[in-house]
């Protein structure tokens, strides 16, 4: 299982005339088959800091390592495939494809990819575990928001991940089945050792990871282990 690692990580957006730094220089080890929870205020760069880690944006400066390998050095092709084979996303507005069924949705990220199981036995199996076989069929338009989240995060584990990257995955959602998808995603982290990274603005969520990283204007201002003080 992966360790990620950055190193003096920033990013820098170009405005008129004015330079601005959603995340300023950034060092931090995220441990493999860790539950990390990213909090802070609007603004604070925890997206920012989720997209640079599932290489989804690229730094402006600083590094950042996946199993002791410098990603900066990987061509298109090799980030495509270390998305593809070690990285999950997990978003609020759930991002499903309004004209493909449950299931489609789920095989979707092997579309274009030749593995050597069954796509769609794999992708029932994993929307049994989420509690929607029986959804296999429908279309996200005939879904709850709480089921179109349950979908997307089958359609993340799709390809077995060693990390799931979720940016705000309970926002869209009303507190109790907020509560249905952060335990889901917390079983699977337990019983698959899946890490996960989750952005939240939720406290009740983020105290209950192994790991709470704080932000505030672009900079981690605090990292709690959560095992440590008796929260986890």
């Amino acid at each position: 299982m992966g360790e990620i690692k950055c190193v003096q990580m920033t990013r820098k957006f170009e405005g008129e005339g004015i330079d601005t730094y959603a995340l300023k220089p950034i060092t931090m080890d995220f441990k493999a088959g860790d539950f990390v929870s990213v909090i802070g205020p609007s603004g604070s760069g925890k997206s920012t800091l989720l997209s640079l880690l599932g290489t989804l944006d690229v730094p402006t400066s600083g590094d950042l390592y996946f199993e002791g390998v410098k990603l900066s050095q990987l061509n298109a092709k090799e980030l495509a495939d270390f998305r593809f084979e070690k990285v999950g996303f997990i978003f609020q507005q759930f991002h499903l494809i309004p004209t493909l069924t449950s299931i489609e949705n789920v095989m979707a990220p092997l579309f274009s990819r030749k593995v050597d199981y069954d796509k769609k036995e794999r992708a029932l199996s994993l929307l049994a575990r989420v509690g929607l076989q029986e959804k296999a069929e429908s279309l996200p338009s005939q879904l709850s928001g709480g089921q179109q989240q349950r979908v997307a995060v089958a359609r993340a584990l799709i390809h077995e991940p060693e990390w799931l990257l979720a940016d705000e995955p309970t926002g869209n959602l009303d507190s109790e089945t907020g509560e249905v998808i952060f335990e889901l995603l917390r079983e699977l982290n337990q019983e698959k050792g899946c890490g996960v990274i989750c952005v939240t603005h939720d406290p009740s969520i983020a105290e209950r990871a192994d790991v709470q990283v704080r932000m505030k204007d672009g900079e981690i201002i605090e990292v709690i282990d959560m095992r440590v003080t008796g929260h986890a």
